[in-house]
């Protein structure tokens, strides 16, 4: 192990790391970090904290993960946890918090991410898998990513905003309420555009269900029905497509709105 860290390389005794990890120039790996198999960490990191990384991680010059979160309520002493899983990305100067007491005391990131240059995520973030935040995203505490969404770059999402599976958000956007699963959305503030037609081809969805994807979000969005009666009638014309149910249960139980 010892020829994978560079020799100016600072690690606690309380770090555990797993096989081949590598250390880079200056990085500093402060208390009871976990470090997964075949994980690089670039010079001058900073990884400190209650953070766990699974497998084949990298992680960029001068990033900092796993630093106390930005909150006013927040004591060091406070025993809260950041938790990656494996084959994530997180390019130069990205930073990571982990939860707070008061948010659940977790912030966690599923598998096969890419966080891009001087993206952040703050407090009590759940983010899922195979996301991508593009240079310059901010997402405040408590946010909900859900898997295959992008974020483009220099763009802004709001405390407790969640933000849907296979949805895209357009660079510089101000995110302020929920945003509907498989759509696009734009704009300061953001406002759905649409479909995101492009990314449902990608994932191979049936063109039967994104056909009832349409459909849905003509009712839903386009045809002046108040939002419940809507969802209604999406259910009644539309009911056992797995993609309709999934948008449908994110609509009922948003809490901050629609964009």
């Amino acid at each position: 192990m010892a020829e994978n860290i560079h020799k100016t390389a600072i690690i606690s005794k309380d770090a555990k790391l797993g096989k081949n990890v590598f250390v880079g120039p200056y990085a500093i790996i402060d208390g009871p970090v976990v470090l997964g198999d075949g994980c690089v960490i670039g010079a001058h990191c900073v990884i400190e904290g209650y953070t766990t990384f699974g497998k084949n991680c990298q992680v960029f010059s001068s990033a900092v993960i796993g630093s106390r979160p930005q909150d006013k309520k927040h004591n060091k002493k406070d025993k809260v946890t950041l938790t990656i899983g494996d084959n994530n990305i997180f390019r130069e100067y990205v930073t990571v918090n982990p939860g707070t007491v008061e948010g659940g005391g977790k912030t966690t990131i599923g598998d096969n991410n890419l966080f891009m240059a001087c993206s952040h995520v703050a407090h009590d973030c759940h983010i899922g898998s195979d996301c991508v935040l593009a240079n310059y995203v901010g997402l405040s505490g408590h946010v909900t990513i859900e898997d295959r969404a992008i974020i483009g770059g220099l763009s802004g999402v709001h405390q407790f905003a969640r933000v849907g599976f296979l949805s895209i958000i357009g660079g510089c956007s101000k995110v302020n309420q929920d945003v509907p699963p498989y759509s696009l959305v734009d704009g300061n503030p953001a406002t759905l555009r649409g479909l995101n037609i492009i990314g449902i081809k990608r994932a191979n969805i049936p063109s039967q269900s994104a056909l009832s994807l349409r459909r849905a979000f003509k009712i839903l969005f386009n045809s002046g029905l108040a939002r419940s009666n809507a969802v209604a009638q999406v259910e009644k014309q539309l009911n056992g497509v797995p993609e309709i149910k999934r948008l449908i249960e994110f609509i009922q139980t948003s809490k901050r709105g629609i964009s």
